[in-house]
């Protein structure tokens, strides 16, 4: 069966296709009566308006696109939770596309999204992102563009992120005045600069109160199953400098974390007496793990709601042809103290 059109609407109740139009969207123009036997008929013929074409005559899709590289990763949740909600309080749809942490996905994925006329792109990085032709096109394209959480600086546009070198310093201080002074780092790919800044904030934490580095202590998940490559890595951990050669680690993820912590627990290492451990990102799994884990809050719903806030604004000069002047918003966290520490 053919799809009900405007046309349709308005030569079966004898009336235009504008005053239909209208009495879709609410307009005080048109009487009341004439509304309800357009949206009786609408209803009746399971009228469904084509939102996209309707749009593209404004030049406007009224559609954003997100690309994220794990969608079933907790603070990732909370981020699109804050996006979609935002976005729809604005009148704005989300398509929500995963990355999977690879670099070749994410740039057919922003090609997908040119194409489907996006009004405006939020990007989290892969971790393989080293290369930026595929971004700079969107920017060519005068596609309003903001990058959250992992982000570059090789692109110059609108970033919200944390504070992730002042957040692990933070981590890793508290851990210090614990009395640990063997403090082992547990990290992804350098590449993305959120695990480089928190690092980073490790490497500051124990410069400021004059904690020697030790480069055995650094151990880098770089195969994308955090919580695997946080076991393993805890085994070699172990391997490498016995219970008593290491007291508190430091997780650049909640999800590395959890995996020492089941390695712990499998080999009967008492966390936290033989070793603390600190996560990052306070996902679900960091309350109800046992015991639960000391980590860095990181409110990912408000991370989206201030990256869809600069896009909009953004989206809205552009079409105003107006100036557009780039943010860079940091988003505060906080330490939650549990009993891995």
């Amino acid at each position: 069966m053919a799809q009900i059109t405007l046309h349709d609407l308005a030569k079966k109740l004898n009336i235009s296709v504008s005053t239909v139009s209208k009495a879709l969207k609410d307009y005080p123009d048109v009487s009341e009566k004439t509304k309800k036997k357009v949206l009786a008929l609408a209803d009746k013929l399971n009228f469904s308006p084509n939102i996209v074409a309707s749009n593209l005559r404004t030049q406007h899709t009224k559609i954003i696109g997100v690309i994220i590289p794990n969608i079933v990763h907790d603070f990732f949740s909370k981020v699109i939770g804050g996006i979609i909600d935002e976005a729809e309080k604005n009148g704005y749809i989300v398509i929500l596309l995963q990355s999977n942490e690879n670099y070749e996905l994410e740039k057919k994925q922003l090609n997908l999204l040119i194409q489907q006329q996006v009004d405006g792109i939020l990007l989290s990085l892969t971790v393989e992102t080293k290369k930026f032709k595929h971004i700079k096109r969107i920017q060519q394209q005068g596609i309003p563009l903001v990058m959250f959480d992992k982000v570059t600086d090789s692109i110059d546009c609108s970033k919200v992120v944390i504070g992730d070198k002042k957040s692990a310093f933070d981590a890793v201080s508290f851990l210090i005045r614990k009395g640990n002074k063997r403090i082992a780092f547990f990290g992804g790919s350098m590449v993305a600069l959120n695990f480089n800044q928190r690092f980073n904030g490790y490497l500051e934490a124990l410069k400021e109160y004059r904690v020697p580095f030790d480069d055995r202590l650094v151990y880098m998940c770089n195969k994308n199953k955090e919580y695997a490559d946080g076991y393993s890595a805890a085994e070699r951990l172990i391997e490498d400098h016995g219970v008593n050669g290491v007291d508190a680690v430091f997780a650049a993820t909640d999800v590395i974390a959890v995996g020492i912590i089941k390695y712990f627990n499998d080999n009967k290492i008492n966390i936290p007496k033989d070793i603390a451990i600190f996560g990052f990102g306070n996902s679900f799994m960091s309350s109800i793990v046992s015991p639960a884990l000391s980590t860095v809050d990181q409110p990912g719903y408000e991370m989206g709601i201030n990256a869809v806030d600069i896009l909009l604004t953004e989206i809205s000069h552009k079409n105003e042809n107006e100036n557009i002047s780039l943010r860079n918003i940091i988003i505060p966290t906080s330490l939650k103290i549990r009993h891995s520490t």
